[in-house]
């Protein structure tokens, strides 16, 4: 499962880092832009993307494996 969340992260982390790095940019605007602020939001959308391209790589395994989907508990 290691290499289905490693797929799926290569996926998942340049999304979710670009959807991060809007959020200080539109929240301060291009003309007071604070680089340090901008690359630590791309850094944790980056981080953010482990637990969530885990959970999905789970699911499908799941989705794919002779037993079935199994309810999330």
């Amino acid at each position: 499962m290691l290499k289905l969340t490693a797929i799926f992260y290569i996926i998942i982390a340049p999304t979710l880092a670009g959807i991060c790095a809007l959020v200080p940019l539109s929240m301060s605007g291009t003309l007071d832009f604070d680089p340090t602020f901008f690359v630590s939001f791309v850094i944790a959308g980056a981080v953010l993307a482990l637990p969530v391209s885990w959970f999905v790589a789970k699911r499908i395994s799941a989705a794919v494996s002779k037993k079935g989907p199994r309810a999330v508990v």
